[in-house]
């Protein structure tokens, strides 16, 4: 989606935007820079009087002049001259080293806030913009495209600046010297300006080009990596390998175009030195064999080394233009993933929140994940604090999104849901979120301990309560016979446990953090054993004593016991009351339950 709002909008209508963006980042270190810049002008004035050196030694001491100094007095200012030469040179260095020091200093703390505020900014998104957007285009966010903008920051930048205060000062230099001669500079540097302009464009826009198809590449192998197990199991390598041959060579085609109008710029760079650099020696050797201008050898030289010092920062200037076209286009990428609008907003004034009752209602609620694809249809019920409530429904029907709008990751179009009486678009979303506790068909098992698993890193929650939570819902027996005990490494996505251990691993988790009333889960007994499913089961019983539960069920003893249930048909809620009541009535639930009565693995 970001990609191709990207490739529709011209490069030109980003400019003046995203410099303006990345000025709201350097503000902060307007200090630092400012001293920055302040150091680029005694380095440029020390830097460019090197050349008037020279030319005073050759005029003065070096070649016959109409002064009477003897030899001994020439060799005296030559060694002088050298002298001075290496004191300016080592005072430039000093100046040269702080400016590009705080620059780069610079640049590097910005390229911190900025990451940080994109990795905020995608746990702000909502998880609908997730679901739209593959991993590997976010991870190229801010991977790539921030290291981009950091070379920019860092190298582009700062070479930046300090070349365009150079070429400054050489001009007034050579303007000081002979303005005669400096009109031919003069007369050159607007086509040399149109020239690298034009490139400068086809650079940017083959950019922008090459990232797109950088992110498509991105995103093609993080999820071929991903499904690895099953690329295998269908025999489906080849297939894998000639679409990423595609991939990769779209990719190939991108930089090819951008190192061909990269090219061009050293070309084009090097014919107006020449072309410079000769009217220059024929102007200038004609006005000083002729004694014109005051012009002398000595000045003639100084003039070649000022020519040779103004085109080699232009030179980089097309290497640097190169680092700044690729981080702009990295730019547009960036900050139009910051602009994006997280929909789920927190309001002004937040309801605070001391305990739950734990009463959920839903008062005449819409929703679609797109458009007007409506998920739920004017569903409304009210569930009692403390009580226990099963959905049961066909695939797509809206069980889960049940849990996803009372945890508020998605905002309902119409109608509203409710807790203890309040929309939950009144309450601030982390403290609705913290006393809730949810449990996942397939929950997130993320590399570290188990410990750090269940904890997920909140201080909080104590070692003892670790302990004590995974012994309640006998999550212990599996932890503390591994190797490690609670200390002991997951790899990512749980590799190595069963998927019942990973279930137990969530309840534990659910129940350390300690939800206030509201317990949901989201077919958590789902494609594990029987054995484990009786922990399980145990476990749940546990967890839901005293607690406002939901379950959205799959196996049908979860739901037996629960005070009602809820079933679900094309978004509706068809038919309502307890297992008896409903099997009684012969209806839509019925037949659900007779087909899943013979489904493997079924508890009647």
């Amino acid at each position: 989606m970001i990609d191709h709002l990207e490739s529709d909008i011209p490069a030109r209508l980003f400019d003046r935007g995203l410099m303006a963006k990345l000025l709201r980042y350097v503000r902060p270190y307007r200090l630092q820079m400012g001293i920055a810049m302040l150091l680029s002008i005694p380095m440029t004035l020390l830097m460019n009087y090197l050349p008037l050196l020279i030319a005073r030694a050759i005029d003065d001491y070096i070649r016959e002049t109409g002064a009477a100094l003897t030899p001994d007095e020439r060799l005296g200012g030559l060694y002088h001259t050298a002298g001075l030469y290496l004191a300016v040179a080592a005072g430039a260095m000093v100046f040269r080293f702080g400016q590009g020091y705080l620059m780069s200093w610079v640049g590097q703390h910005i390229i911190y806030d900025m990451r940080a505020d994109i990795f905020g900014k995608i746990m702000r998104l909502p998880l609908r913009f997730v679901d739209r957007n593959p991993v590997g285009r976010l991870l190229t966010r801010i991977g790539s495209d921030v290291d981009a903008m950091q070379r920019m920051l860092t190298d582009g930048l700062v070479g930046l600046i300090a070349d365009l205060v150079t070429i400054i000062g050489i001009v007034g230099y050579m303007i000081y010297l002979s303005p005669r001669l400096a009109s031919i500079l003069l007369i050159l540097i607007p086509v040399l300006l149109v020239t690298l302009t034009w490139l400068n464009g086809k650079v940017r826009k083959a950019h922008r080009e090459e990232r797109k198809r950088r992110s498509a590449l991105n995103s093609y192998l993080q999820e071929m990596i991903t499904g690895m197990q099953t690329i295998q199991l269908f025999n489906r390598e080849g297939r894998t390998n000639a679409r990423f041959a595609e991939y990769n060579r779209y990719l190939l085609d991108a930089l090819l175009r951008t190192v061909k109008w990269f090219s061009y710029s050293f070309p084009a760079t090097e014919i107006l030195n020449a072309v410079t650099l000769s009217m220059v020696l024929m102007a200038g050797g004609y006005m000083a064999l002729n004694g014109i201008g005051g012009i002398e050898s000595g000045v003639l030289v100084a003039y070649i080394y000022y020519l040779k010092d103004f085109f080699r920062p232009l030179e980089d200037l097309s290497e640097k233009s190169n680092v700044l076209q690729s981080a702009m286009a990295s730019a547009e990428r960036v900050f139009d993933l910051l602009g994006q609008d997280e929909e789920i907003h927190d309001p002004l004034d937040p309801v605070a929140i001391d305990t739950f009752r734990g009463e959920v209602e839903f008062d005449h609620v819409w929703f679609a994940y797109q458009d007007e694809d409506w998920v739920l249809q004017d569903v409304s019920f009210r569930i009692r604090p403390g009580e226990s409530i099963a959905f049961v429904g066909a695939t797509g029907a809206g069980k889960s999104t049940i849990i996803s709008l009372i945890a508020r990751f998605y905002d309902v179009q119409r109608g509203s849901v409710k807790v203890d009486g309040r929309d939950v678009r009144d309450y601030n979303q982390s403290e609705l979120r913290r006393r809730i506790g949810i449990v996942l068909q397939d929950p997130f098992i993320f590399s570290g301990t188990l410990a750090e698993n269940i904890t997920l890193h909140n201080p909080a929650v104590t070692r003892e309560t670790v302990v004590e939570s995974s012994r309640y819902v006998n999550a212990s027996r599996f932890i503390e016979t591994r190797e490690g005990g609670y200390d002991g490494q997951v790899m990512e996505r749980g590799a190595g446990l069963s998927t019942g251990q990973k279930q137990l691993l969530a309840l534990a988790r659910a129940l350390s953090q300690n939800p206030d009333i509201l317990l949901i889960l989201d077919e958590a007994t789902a494609n594990v054993d029987t054995e484990t499913e009786m922990l399980i089961q145990d476990a749940l019983k546990k967890l839901m004593r005293n607690r406002t539960s939901i379950i959205i069920a799959h196996r049908l003893s979860t739901i037996r016991d629960v005070n009602r249930i809820f079933v679900m048909r094309h978004g509706r809620i068809e038919e309502e009351g307890s297992h008896r009541e409903l099997l009684a009535r012969n209806g839509y639930y019925r037949r659900l339950y007779d087909l899943l009565s013979h489904e493997p693995g079924a508890h009647a």
